[in-house]
């Protein structure tokens, strides 16, 4: 990535200050600020995330805000309440607090004598989501947002449930790390005196945020605050929608494009969880020019072009070996002028004996294998890009799965958008999950993920109730994948692989079950077919990456990962254990150091659903000098048939005296889950 110095104006930092809510409460920011704004104001760019600015976020901050404060915006970073050194408690993601103190934010920027009244908004993730919530609000001077990696759903596509079906790994593990990132302490540099009575104030009154998460285990009001997908037309400023197809989060981006009714583009690369100027795998894009293009034509008026373009541009990956690290991944941009794509035509494969076919043919129900340990090649749910990250060679799963494939294409076949699976079925239990996946099937055997979905069956109708299976009796069950772009290469087969279990991302049903699928006309596979296009060659290139100087830093500890799986021959148990060292830096302008350790583990005997444990250790580390801070956090999750048991801790320490302890154990209903 190229580093840019060469911006028209000249950059003043104001590294903190306060902004006042209502209440009195006072948020933490950083200002970088155009020479000569207060003489001549400017538009305001809001990123707004409970990170820490000092630490935790303060290396990405500064190859992007400076950026854009270069080319005459005032970029401000804030620290959400109870986050950094900001004022009060976080007591949960999204409340109407959070959004409350974003519109006060807002509100207090655009009356600033160096901001011109109009503001933008943008984030990755956690900042993501409170740009669309935020913008749903309708603050007067926010006029455009970019939201990065974020959804529009919190409860269908977060990191708590997904079709129904709790994510085995990430919903603990979540929940364990905002609890050892939430009891670092605020920086003594900036709060003097005070900051340990508020440090242990705030440890007080931290949540374990897991335990209501589980007690909201159907798609409630809970789930329907802060989800805009309920009222898409609450959204009036511009939106720009950004992701990638490797990050857990871009099925978003193709419903807010067909949902919302006010200016928007959207925006799919290959990328796993990071902005696009640095996100592997690669190619990485110019996207701090992509972004000055869209605060230009909406908050400066001028015309950059860019809504001429079409709605949706995306990276149509190509058939590749399958790995779990991928440094580029082959592939072209593609672009739709509307979407949903007019003339939308979709190619329909019907399941049967013969695995994948054009016609139906009406057999004897073909009954899933009755095993619990599959998808331990399913990769990270929500992968950084790293090594060790994406879904490996998918046979081993597939040859513990019931699988569906087809004959090798005497044609390329271009898919964009999400496939859709209808199936009859039967189950001879109450309860029962569906994992369907896609995959790619290459001449030599090996099988890519290229899509998948989960399902609660006892949410088949919805996810606001639980209808529990009749054993024995018929039912449909319809479900939408993971959006996806791919070529499939001549040769190729496409593979439909459906599993009653999927370890790593869905909690295992309380009871072996034995799932049948009925062949027929409504048992099929509807993929979203889209013809390649001479324009698709005409696209412009986007710019190269390029940002400003990263924030000096020291590297301490260097980081390092270990991701492997063991199966135990003799209990028939399989293990997938990580550990993940993001190493310990300095940063050379103050001297404050930061480190992050983690540490998960998922097991289960064969044939046990109730074996299944999850294991999550967090530590999470700051300190100047000889002031040294320290957060360690912890949390298992078991099962019986009718509850879930999670036991989480949480110790702190200064230097190396422990100065706060607490421990949570609870049992919660299972609830259809």
């Amino acid at each position: 990535m190229k580093i840019h110095t060469d911006s028209p104006f000249k950059i003043n930092t104001i590294r903190h200050i306060w902004i006042p809510m209502p209440d009195g409460c006072r948020l933490a920011a950083r200002i970088w600020l155009p020479e000569n704004s207060e003489k001549h104001p400017v538009p305001a760019i809001l990123e707004y995330i409970p990170y820490r600015k000092n630490d935790g976020t303060a290396i990405r901050d500064s190859i992007y805000h400076p950026y854009f404060a270069g080319y005459g915006y005032a970029a401000v970073r804030v620290d959400m309440r109870g986050s950094g050194d900001s004022d009060g408690v976080m007591l949960d993601e999204y409340l109407p607090q959070e959004l409350e103190d974003a519109v006060s934010v807002i509100a207090w920027l655009a009356e600033q004598p160096w901001c011109d009244g109009t503001v933008g908004m943008m984030g990755k993730s956690w900042g993501g989501f409170n740009s669309l919530q935020v913008a749903a609000l309708r603050p007067p001077s926010l006029k455009a947002i970019i939201t990065v990696c974020s959804t529009d759903d919190r409860y269908s596509d977060d990191v708590h449930y997904k079709g129904g079906c709790i994510l085995t790994t990430d919903m603990l593990g979540w929940a364990t790390t905002m609890l050892a990132w939430n009891a670092r302490p605020p920086d003594p540099e900036v709060l003097g005196d005070v900051w340990r009575e508020k440090w242990l104030d705030r440890l007080e009154q931290t949540p374990c945020l897991i335990k209501e998460w589980l007690n909201h285990p159907l798609r409630d009001s809970y789930w329907k605050h802060g989800s805009i997908c309920e009222d898409f037309s609450a959204v009036k400023c511009a939106v720009y929608a950004v992701g990638g197809w490797a990050d857990p989060y871009s099925n978003a981006i193709p419903r807010l494009l067909s949902g919302l009714s006010c200016p928007r583009k959207g925006l799919i690369g290959p990328w796993a969880h990071e902005y696009p100027q640095r996100a592997f795998p690669a190619p990485q894009i110019g996207f701090a020019q992509e972004c000055l293009r869209w605060w230009d034509y909406w908050l400066k008026g001028r015309d950059t072009g860019i809504m001429n373009e079409p709605v949706l541009r995306v990276w149509m990956e190509e058939s590749i070996v399958p790995k779990t690290f991928h440094e580029e991944r082959p592939g072209r941009w593609v672009a739709e002028p509307n979407w949903p794509p007019e003339n939308l035509e979709s190619r329909c494969l019907y399941l049967c004996g013969n695995g994948l076919t054009k016609n139906s043919n009406a057999e004897e129900p073909i009954y899933f294998p009755k095993i619990h340990a599959v998808g331990f090649e399913s990769g990270m749910w929500f992968p950084m890009g790293i090594p060790g990250d994406f879904p490996g060679d998918q046979r081993l799963a597939d040859s513990r799965s019931l699988c569906f494939t087809s004959e090798p294409l005497a044609e390329g076949m271009e898919i964009l958008g999400n496939p859709e699976i209808k199936l009859v079925m039967t189950s001879d239990k109450p309860e029962a999950l569906l994992a369907v996946r896609l995959c790619d099937v290459a001449p030599d055997g090996t099988s890519l993920l290229v899509s998948w979905g989960l399902l609660n069956l006892t949410h088949r109708n919805g996810h606001e109730a639980t209808e529990p299976l009749i054993p024995g009796e018929q039912f449909n069950a319809a479900l939408r994948l993971n959006a996806c772009a791919h070529a499939l290469k001549q040769g190729h087969r496409w593979r439909i692989a459906l599993s009653s279990s999927y370890t790593l991302h869905a909690w295992c049903s309380p009871e072996p079950v034995e799932l049948a699928v009925l062949p027929g006309e409504e048992t099929c596979i509807h993929l979203p077919f889209r013809t390649a296009r001479p324009e698709d060659a005409m696209l412009p290139d986007f710019d190269e990456p390029e940002c400003s100087p990263p924030l000096e830093n020291e590297i301490m500890r260097s980081p390092c990962r270990d991701r492997t799986v063991k199966h135990d021959l003799i209990e028939d148990c399989f293990t997938l254990a990580e550990k993940t060292d993001s190493g310990r830096i300095c940063f050379k302008e103050d001297g404050l150091e930061i480190e992050d350790v983690s540490q998960d583990t998922v097991s289960i005997i064969e044939g046990d659903p109730l074996s299944l444990i999850v294991s999550c250790k967090r530590s999470a580390g700051i300190g100047r000098n000889d002031w040294q801070c320290r957060a360690d956090a912890s949390g298992s999750m078991t099962a019986t048939s009718g509850q879930f048991h999670v036991t989480s801790n949480l110790e702190v320490f200064e230097g190396e005296e422990r100065v706060f302890a607490r421990n949570w154990e609870f049992s919660i209903p299972r609830n259809g889950v």
